[in-house]
C-alpha cells in the first residue's frame, strides 16, 4: 500500500481531532507534510505532532500554493467561506482534495467546484461522513436489495442538542449566516445528503419554514448579565450556563472545542471571561435558526420531510423510511434500526453501534475511502462516494430550503437553482 502525503489547511477541531489523529493512527497510509493554521499555538502543536518541516508550516493558506504541488492530496478544513478558492487552486495544481462540508456558502461556487473536478480530472470528495457510517450504509444496502420496494416517504429528524446548538450556532463560529453559512447548509446538509442518497431520485421541489425562536435578547431572564461568569443572578438555574457546559473535568467534552489548547481550570475560566464562549446565549450576535422544517418532492412522486431542532436534549438522528414492501425505523444515536417486512410480518433488528469513532464510524471510513480512491485513481478514476457530483444535489436542496424559508415557505423548483456555470481560478 502506497503511503500518501497531505497538506492540511485548517488545524481546528476537524483538522486536529479527525484528520491529524488518522495520520497518527495509520502512518503507513497517510503522512501530513504541511499545515496552514492562523492560531499560532495550535499551528505549532500540530506541526510538532506530525514532525512537519518549518518551511511547510504556514500561518495562512495562500503561501501553500507558492511552491507548487508538494503532496499527493490536500485536506481543506477551513471555515466555510475559505473553501472555494483553495479547492479550485488545489485542483488546478493537481491535488486530489478532501473538502469539509459545505462545499461553499455560495450556490454558484458549489456548481463551479463540481464542474472543475471534471475539467481538472481531480478527485474532489466532500466530507458527508454519514454515508460511510455502518448505520446509514447498512440502511442503504437494504434499500438497494429491494427490501422496501419503492420508497414513498422518508422522515428524518436531526436533534442537534442544546449544548451543540449553543456552542456552535449561538456562541461559536457558525452563529451568523453571513459569516459562514445558514444553519440548513452548515449543519443539516449532512441530513439532506442522506435523504438524497437514500431516495436516489432527482429532487424537484423544496419548501421550508424556520426561525430563531429562543436565543434572542428579549428572552433573556431578569437578573442575567452579558457573561455567565460576571455576577449573573440566574446562572445556576440556567440550562445554558457556560460554566455548567465547559467546566466538566476531567474530560472537558466541550471545552476541547473552545479554541484553547490548555484545558486547565484557570485557562477555561480566562476563556469564559474574555472569549465568545462565556457569553450569555440570549445576548450574542447570532442569527441562524434554532429550528427548521423542510419538505421535499422527488421526480418519481416520492417525498421527504426533515426536521432540525437545536432545542433538544440529545444530539441524535432518527429516521423512518416508508416503502411499498417494507419499512425501516432507526436511531443513529443508539446505532440500531429495525426492518419491517410487510409480506411475512418479519421484524429484523440490526445493531451497528460503533464506539469511539466520530459520526457513527463515518470519519475514519471516509478518510480511508478517500485515500483508497486516490491510490486507484489512475487505473479507476472513481469520483468517490461523496464526490462533488454526488453531493451537489443536497447542496442545492439546502439553498432552495433557505430561499423558501426567507420567502414565507414558497415552493422552490430545484431546476431553477442551477445557473450557467463558469470556472475561474
Amino acid at each position: 500500500m502506497k503511503k500518501l502525503t497531505a497538506v492540511i489547511l485548517g488545524a481546528g477541531s476537524r483538522g486536529r481531532l479527525i484528520y491529524g489523529p488518522y495520520a497518527e493512527k495509520f502512518p503507513n497510509e497517510l503522512q501530513i507534510v504541511a499545515v496552514a493554521e492562523p492560531n499560532e499555538e495550535r499551528r505549532n502543536q500540530f506541526a510538532a505532532v506530525h514532525n512537519i518541516a518549518p518551511e511547510h508550516v504556514y500561518s495562512t493558506w495562500e503561501p501553500v500554493f507558492e511552491q507548487g504541488r508538494i503532496a499527493d492530496v490536500m485536506i481543506i478544513s477551513t471555515l466555510d467561506r475559505l473553501h472555494y478558492v483553495p479547492a479550485m487552486k488545489a485542483m488546478e495544481l493537481g491535488y486530489h482534495v478532501l473538502l469539509e462540508k459545505p462545499m461553499s456558502p455560495s450556490k454558484d461556487e458549489c456548481v463551479e467546484l463540481e464542474q472543475a473536478s471534471h475539467e481538472f480530472k481531480r478527485l474532489l470528495v466532500v466530507s458527508h461522513v454519514l454515508r460511510y457510517s455502518p448505520f446509514w450504509s447498512g440502511i442503504k444496502k437494504w434499500i438497494e436489495a429491494g427490501e422496501l420496494g419503492n420508497i414513498a416517504t422518508i422522515q428524518l429528524t436531526e436533534n442537534v442538542g442544546y449544548e451543540h446548538m449553543t456552542h456552535s450556532y449561538v456562541r461559536g463560529n457558525w452563529r451568523k449566516s453571513e459569516e459562514t453559512s445558514p444553519m440548513i447548509l452548515a449543519k443539516s446538509c449532512h441530513d439532506l445528503d442522506i435523504i438524497s442518497w437514500l431516495m436516489d431520485q432527482p429532487c424537484t421541489h423544496v419548501s421550508s419554514y424556520g426561525s430563531l425562536l429562543h436565543f434572542r435578547s428579549e428572552n433573556a431572564p431578569e437578573g442575567s448579565t452579558d457573561r455567565c461568569i460576571n455576577g449573573c443572578e440566574v446562572e445556576k438555574e440556567c440550562a445554558f450556563s457556560a460554566l455548567k457546559m465547559y467546566m466538566q473535568p476531567p474530560e472537558h467534552p466541550w471545552a476541547r472545542y473552545m479554541h484553547i489548547n490548555d484545558l486547565s481550570q484557570e485557562s477555561i475560566l480566562k476563556a469564559l471571561e474574555e472569549g465568545p464562549f462565556g457569553r450569555c446565549v440570549y445576548r450574542c450576535d447570532n442569527n441562524v435558526v434554532d429550528h427548521q422544517v423542510v419538505n421535499m418532492e422527488f421526480e418519481n412522486g416520492a417525498n421527504a420531510s426533515f426536521i432540525m431542532s437545536g432545542l433538544t436534549q440529545s444530539g441524535s438522528r432518527r429516521v423512518q423510511i416508508m416503502g411499498t414492501q417494507g419499512e425501516i425505523i432507526g436511531d443513529m444515536d443508539k446505532g440500531s434500526y429495525t426492518l419491517y417486512r410487510y409480506v411475512t410480518g418479519e421484524k429484523v433488528e440490526i445493531d451497528c453501534n460503533v464506539a469511539g469513532d466520530g459520526h457513527g464510524g463515518g470519519d475514519e471510513r471516509m478518510i480511508s475511502s478517500f485515500l483508497r480512491d486516490v491510490r486507484n485513481f489512475e487505473k479507476n478514476p472513481s469520483k468517490g462516494l461523496t464526490s462533488a457530483t454526488a453531493s451537489l444535489q443536497s447542496h442545492l436542496m439546502a439553498f432552495a430550503a433557505e430561499q423558501s424559508r426567507l420567502n414565507s415557505g414558497q415552493s422552490i423548483k430545484l431546476a431553477d437553482m442551477i445557473t450557467k456555470r463558469k470556472v475561474e481560478v
